[in-house]
């Protein structure tokens, strides 16, 4: 891992060179995998009003296509990230099995462990950064890492992928 100095000026640079949606979740993927570690990094919008969650980045297109979406379930993951717009936190992978239908793909590409970061603009949960690394990856240190680093980042760059809605 960088410094978080260095990684915060490069993602600075590439965000406001970034012209695509695409380019801008970039920056934060590398932002993400250069100070706080990362397998596999997506981000998920929610659309509550059609309680449709849409996978609007990946950095494992084969594995995790952006395309499609799916229903938001009401479960205790969606009171936690959505209801009180807190960050979930597994580090086992049957811990993920608990919330995540798709825990052995998650499995099968070495992740154990998970932080689903909430991004909130005006009042509203808009998307969640979800993070995945090897288990027992996401430490208590790690995940106060994680929300003090990519929480600002995040929701610039929430802002501006959704400029056009």
């Amino acid at each position: 891992m960088t410094d978080p100095t260095n990684a915060l000026k490069a993602f600075e640079t590439a965000l406001s060179a970034a012209t695509t949606d695409i380019e801008a979740y970039d920056a934060l993927c590398a932002l993400t995998k250069a100070t706080v570690g990362a397998k596999l990094f997506t981000v998920m919008t929610a659309d509550m009003q059609a309680m449709l969650a849409r996978r609007a980045y990946t950095d494992d297109a084969v594995n995790y296509p952006t395309s499609g979406s799916k229903p938001i379930e009401i479960n205790r993951w969606f009171e936690q990230v959505h209801g009180r717009h807190e960050c979930f936190v597994a580090n086992t992978l049957a811990d993920i099995a608990t919330v995540f239908p798709d825990s052995e793909l998650i499995g099968k590409l070495g992740c154990g462990s998970v932080i689903n970061l909430p991004i909130i603009l005006g009042g509203k949960m808009v998307a969640t950064v979800n993070i995945l690394h090897e288990e027992a990856y996401y430490t208590p240190e790690r995940v106060a890492q994680a929300q003090a680093i990519l929480t600002l980042p995040a929701m610039a760059v929430m802002a501006m992928t959704h400029r056009n809605e």
